[in-house]
């Protein structure tokens, strides 16, 4: 098959070594992790814009994209005219542990952890510690599942106002209480990200833990077969959104306000 994948830079290495040893044909691009700190509407817009550059009939048999939901990110995201195929992970680190199962255990079994990868130290622009990923950009992510982002907006849509904020401050608070720093080591790494990572940890006071990442999804992506379980097709003129369950995204549409 001929692809199109656009990805998030954090999976420059990984990425680039799946697409090598892919059967299929993919023509990767990839775009930079600073789209997660300019907010989901700017990210959609620049998604949206490399998915309709992409979107020449005839040119490609789909489009792939190498990310998560990220903080809503990818909501109302649209296919224009291929179909679009998406993880079904709320962030970034599920296709780092290679599965939503194996992330989901060691989440609720380390509580407090900051989670690091070579891409993630090498992509943030100066390099700070603020490189880790996904909870440890500020996103409300504790309590309410693996990397699920939360927004005021949301929380009061669906519990009312007086719990809304009961829940904002009670994750807010948890969010403050980093005690450990996971590094996850896919295997590819240039030399010194573990030791830069310990470092990091040992300065924050932090406990250190490498942890074994696992290619499976990323894989997958790439070279199929792409099961519902894990991945979710975006027909022509459908439009990704968000669901509050373990299917994480679904599609809608088509509009006929759309074009």
């Amino acid at each position: 098959m001929k692809l199109k994948l656009i990805a998030c830079d954090i999976f420059h290495r990984e990425l680039e070594s799946a697409v090598e040893n892919s059967h299929n044909e993919v023509e990767l691009e990839f775009l930079a992790q600073g789209l997660h700190n300019e907010g989901a509407a700017p990210m959609l817009k620049s998604l949206q814009e490399a998915v309709d550059r992409a979107s020449v009939p005839g040119k490609f048999e789909a489009i792939l994209l190498g990310y998560a939901l990220c903080g809503n990110g990818l909501v109302g995201l649209r296919s224009r005219g291929i179909p679009l195929i998406v993880p079904r992970a709320h962030d970034c680190i599920t296709l780092f542990f290679g599965s939503r199962s194996r992330y989901t255990g060691y989440f609720y079994g380390n509580p407090g952890t900051y989670y690091k990868t070579s891409g993630w130290m090498e992509r943030v622009p100066d390099g700070s510690s603020s490189g880790g990923c996904c909870n440890g950009e500020g996103q409300l992510t504790f309590g309410a599942g693996p990397g699920m982002s939360v927004n005021y907006a949301e929380l009061v849509e669906k519990f009312g106002e007086e719990d809304a904020k009961y829940v904002m401050d009670e994750l807010g608070g948890q969010g403050r209480n980093y005690t450990r720093v996971a590094y996850i080591e896919m295997g590819m790494e240039p030399p010194g990200m573990e030791e830069r990572a310990r470092a990091e940890a040992v300065k924050s006071g932090w406990a250190f833990e490498k942890v074994a990442g696992d290619m499976t999804l990323l894989n997958r992506l790439v070279d199929g077969p792409w099961g519902t379980d894990d991945f979710l097709r975006v027909l022509p003129g459908w439009h990704i959104v968000q669901k509050y369950d373990e299917s994480i995204i679904t599609a809608e549409g088509p509009d006929p306000t759309q074009n």
